[in-house]
């Protein structure tokens, strides 16, 4: 495979780097002005938040994706594309003041030596994490200073259990925790496979392929992939992943820029689904990679696109370190689908109206509807096998256009969401009755089938909602309220199992998902639209 390959560079601000777009006139004006403000300023300063405003400053100037991440979030930055960070192995909640865990990791450390959903955490390290503590309430940020640190480590933390009178001590060597792409993978069917991907990381491939193999073990021979609310990440991920679909020497992507030469990727001989029907689900939330993927398989007429238009970032973006391990990931290239389209939507009118682009594609009813979007002629492309008429000029526009569904989303369902009732509620209804259930409900099938929210489960969420002072609208709760039960119903089974499991239960709403089932399911219906 021809990969495009983005090394790690250290930057130094030297006159060498500065005239390539820096006068040396301008050079000398920005370090006089710092130093006198370093000489002779009245009050001592912060050099360091000084550079940092400027260094954000600057970068905001050029495009909305190039930015300056502080050396402390570094690695936080890094960790989702990296596909794992060193720690224990849970993930908690605090509720009511008490670090609750919700979920250990399959085969990491918290597990290995005996934690337990519903355990909670009452010290790390003789460290009192429960209630108010030296005066404040314990935040998630300390709960991951704590837990967190270099593999090999050890950490303590004393448990309280249900049934147990003493607390329970557990010492945890630190080990890699990883972070998965694949959210979901199941069968839907006799023969249909899907394949939920949430960004584009250092292990996606490999788990894709891991996921593809094992449906196909269960009969699968037609694939729905979706990219919904993929935000992107590594640039030979999403080639690789495309790679996977298309055929030998098949252009994927090329990208370029004032001081970056043109660069090509092209697929290669290792595909695993070069044929067969493939449907792709995108959003207004699918960006960068998603679009490399989805603009060079609509621009093959590899796949059908299902969804709505994307976010439209095509903006490439290498990291470089600073000399105090603070970094500059910078915009050095835009990228090209095979048929020479840019993606990237505009941002000539500033970065604050950048930010409200999707706010703006609402109101104007792009999300409702497809006939409100509107491309001129100069942005239309025909695909490279069937001649369909594609656009370029600010996302990818799909084949078949699936509207937002509003009908059962109130203010009242989004403020019982945005403020953590609804989640809330389920880790006490799950604390509460996880035995129960799990003895009730042996496997996911039969939770699916059989478990219902009953009226008890809503009236606590109700007065729960009640308490963060967000009074009951009947009209807009009898409007959400079927909306609400799934969501309950998604996130009990995503505690019991895994996101895996939470998606099954969600996707049935999915709107696009199931205009990409019709598609498959119906006689002719596939051919019709690539033909």
């Amino acid at each position: 495979m021809k990969k495009i390959f983005f090394p790690l560079l250290f930057l130094v601000l030297t006159p060498v780097l500065f005239a390539q777009g820096f006068s040396s006139m301008q050079q000398r004006k920005l370090t006089n002005a710092l130093t006198a403000i370093s000489n002779l300023y009245v009050d001592s300063i912060n050099d360091k938040k000084i550079v940092e405003n400027t260094l954000e400053a600057i970068l905001k100037e050029l495009d909305p994706h190039s930015l300056y991440i502080p050396k402390e979030e570094v690695d936080r930055v890094n960790e989702p594309l990296e596909g794992s960070f060193e720690g224990v192995g849970i993930q908690f909640q605090i509720m009511e003041d008490t670090l609750l865990v919700i979920q250990t990791i399959s085969g990491c450390p918290a597990e290995k030596v005996g934690v337990l959903p519903g355990d909670r955490i009452i010290y790390i390290n003789n460290e009192l994490v429960a209630g108010t503590v030296n005066g404040k309430k314990i935040q998630n940020s300390d709960i991951f200073k704590l837990l967190r640190g270099p593999k090999g480590t050890e950490v303590t933390v004393k448990i309280l259990r249900g049934g147990k009178k003493e607390l329970m001590e557990f010492k945890i060597i630190r080990d890699k925790i990883p972070l998965y792409s694949v959210d979901a993978s199941y069968m839907i069917g006799k023969d249909i496979g899907y394949i939920k991907i949430n960004n584009f990381g250092n292990s996606t491939v490999q788990e894709f392929e891991k996921a593809f193999n094992s449906l196909k073990g269960k009969g699968m021979t037609k694939l729905i992939l979706s990219l919904q609310g993929n935000g992107g990440g590594y640039l030979n991920a999403a080639i690789q992943l495309a790679d996977e679909f298309l055929s030998t020497n098949k252009l994927i992507v090329y990208t370029q820029g004032l001081n970056q030469p043109k660069t090509v990727a092209e697929s290669t001989t290792t595909g695993i689904f070069e044929t067969g029907k493939l449907i792709v689900l995108v959003d207004e939330y699918s960006a960068s990679a998603s679009e490399i993927v989805s603009g060079a398989l609509q621009d093959w007429d590899r796949a059908i696109i299902v969804g709505r238009r994307t976010f439209g970032k095509g903006l490439v973006q290498r990291q470089f370190p600073l000399i105090d391990g603070s970094m500059l990931r910078l915009t050095v290239a835009r990228y090209y689908t095979p048929t020479g389209r840019c993606i990237q939507k505009s941002y000539k009118g500033g970065y604050e109206k950048y930010e409200m682009d999707l706010v703006d594609r609402f109101k104007k009813g792009e999300l409702l509807h497809a006939d409100s979007i509107h491309f001129p002629d100069s942005l239309r492309y025909q695909t490279l096998n069937l001649k369909r008429t594609v656009y370029g000029g600010g996302g990818i526009m799909p084949d078949i256009f699936v509207p937002l569904d509003t009908t059962r989303y109130t203010d009242y369902h989004r403020k019982i969401v945005a403020r953590g009732v609804v989640n809330k509620v389920c880790v006490q209804y799950i604390d509460k009755n996880r035995t129960e259930l799990k003895k009730k409900y042996p496997t996911f099938d039969k939770f699916k089938k059989e478990y219902e929210v009953d009226d008890a489960f809503l009236n606590q969420l109700i007065s729960a909602a009640e308490k963060e002072k967000i009074k009951l609208d009947t009209a807009q709760y009898a409007i959400s309220k079927i909306l609400i039960k799934l969501q309950l119903k998604a996130l009990v089974a995503r505690d019991l199992w895994e996101m895996n499991e939470y998606y099954q239960i969600m996707d049935s709403d999915n709107e696009s998902l199931q205009k990409a089932i019709e598609i498959l399911q119906k006689p002719g219906a596939f051919e019709k639209i690539l033909k």
